[in-house]
């Protein structure tokens, strides 16, 4: 598989960023879902370039730790794609120091007890992996603090890098 071609319309984009900077992100990274088929796999990993992982990567990341922190990113299948990229160095390249400071941390955690965070679990184990993995909190309650702010980075920097993110035709 190759990279496919992300063309965005500059009407999309007008009215995404009208809504907001998230609403504007959600027109590229609704694309690159739509371009991998919503699978994000070794067979369509060439699909997307750099950058556009890494803004699929803020998405995915934000979706799941906002709905239920760290424990549900992994379990949910999504931290290989986050920790085991340079998801973290290109977000400090975007910007975005505070969150990549953040995703290093939780990454160490990730590191030391990867094994055990990805195993299958049945439900009752999955809720007790929040008491198990409390390291995760702080980083978790640092994230919403910063959030919107990273939002916002991570939004002008794509704003600023379009070409790296998508074409746009009229």
């Amino acid at each position: 598989m190759e990279e496919s071609k992300i063309t965005l319309t500059d009407a999309a984009l007008r009215e995404g960023a009208e809504k907001g900077m998230d609403a504007f992100l959600q027109v590229f990274t609704d694309e690159y879902l739509k371009a991998t088929g919503g699978d994000i796999s070794a067979e369509t990993m060439p699909l997307l370039n750099g950058w556009q992982h890494t803004l699929l990567g803020y998405h995915i990341f934000r979706r799941e730790v906002l709905d239920g922190g760290f424990v549900q990113l992994i379990q949910n299948g999504y931290g290989p794609y986050i920790f085991d990229n340079p998801f973290a160095k290109a977000m400090r390249m975007a910007g975005a120091r505070k969150f990549a400071n953040l995703v290093f941390e939780a990454r160490n955690i990730y590191k030391k007890n990867q094994e055990d965070l990805e195993r299958d679990r049945t439900d009752e184990e999955f809720m007790a992996m929040y008491e198990q993995y409390e390291a995760f909190d702080e980083i978790e309650e640092q994230f919403m603090e910063i959030e919107e702010e990273t939002t916002e980075t991570i939004a002008s920097y794509v704003n600023e890098h379009i070409a790296d993110f998508a074409e746009i035709r009229e």
